[in-house]
């Protein structure tokens, strides 16, 4: 048997296309030189964004539609090759799609969802955000119907893209890399204001993790019923571990008081009985 007969070997007949060795020997190629191309834009995409410093959640979402585009080509050229006619395929399953797409109409809403995010966006990789449950988490991957975010526990939720578009979203990373938080105390009535603002400004400037530009500062919030309350606010980058920034800040704000005699009152109650 010659090479050539062996490449024309039918393996598959049907009325509308047949499938020979050779097909399928293009079929592999096709996909081996995609998924090839895709690995070699993914290095090429990594090289640059370390060397220039480009932004990753922009860059990740070019790669995504670049590789996105680049299966579907190889799809449609897999069944080119085949001599599968397109229009004949899509008019012949319309009623089936139709179905399809009643009953997956979360699924095609996630897919443009997802479009959208990769377009706009304004949700990229390496993002903070916390979503409508208030869970807080860095954005790992955002694909084209899912997206993951790793949690303060180290955990990865994986949410469907069309929660990022529908809800309402906090990106804690999207203008500015940080952010704004405050620490709450009181002390007993009696302590000397002054001197409780001094004590709480030093300790959060003593955290290596607090900006010290624009500084922190405090408010006096209220006359408590025990307490006089005072919120300590601060900037910081670290935005996904902001939680440990502000028990440290707990910690050396109790011993700091504790140094300068400030105390922390629990809350009484006066009970009356009558008799």
């Amino acid at each position: 048997m010659k090479f050539k007969d062996f490449l024309d070997h039918i393996l598959f007949d049907s009325a509308k296309f047949t499938i020979t060795i050779s097909d399928v020997l293009i079929l592999v190629l096709i996909l081996f030189v995609t998924k090839t191309i895709i690995e070699l834009l993914k290095r090429i995409f990594k090289r640059q964004v370390s060397k220039k410093g480009l932004d990753i959640g922009k860059s990740h979402a070019v790669l995504q539609l670049v590789k996105y585009i680049l299966w579907i080509a190889a799809i449609i050229l897999c069944l080119d090759t085949l001599g599968i006619n397109l229009t004949i395929l899509l008019a012949g399953s319309a009623a089936l799609l139709v179905g399809l797409g009643l009953g997956l109409q979360h699924v095609f809403q996630d897919f443009i969802s997802g479009i959208i995010l990769l377009f706009e966006g304004t949700i990229k990789v390496g993002d903070i955000v916390e979503i409508q449950d208030q869970t807080v988490g860095r954005v790992k991957e955002i694909g084209l119907r899912t997206s993951k975010i790793e949690t303060r526990n180290n955990i990865i939720m994986i949410i469907p893209n069309s929660k990022f578009i529908a809800d309402s979203v906090i990106n804690w990373s999207h203008i500015e890399k940080r952010s704004r938080f405050s620490v709450s105390v009181g002390v007993a009535y009696g302590s000397d204001a002054e001197l409780v603002r001094k004590v709480l400004i030093d300790c959060a400037l003593q955290h290596k993790e607090v900006s010290k530009n624009p500084q922190p500062f405090v408010k006096f919030e209220d006359f408590g019923e025990s307490s006089l309350n005072f919120e300590l606010y601060f900037w910081t980058s670290n935005n996904f571990g902001v939680e440990i920034v502000k028990s440290d800040l707990r910690f050396l704000i109790n011993k700091m008081f504790k140094e300068n005699g400030v105390q922390i009152p629990f809350p009484q109650r006066d009970i009356h009985i009558k008799k």
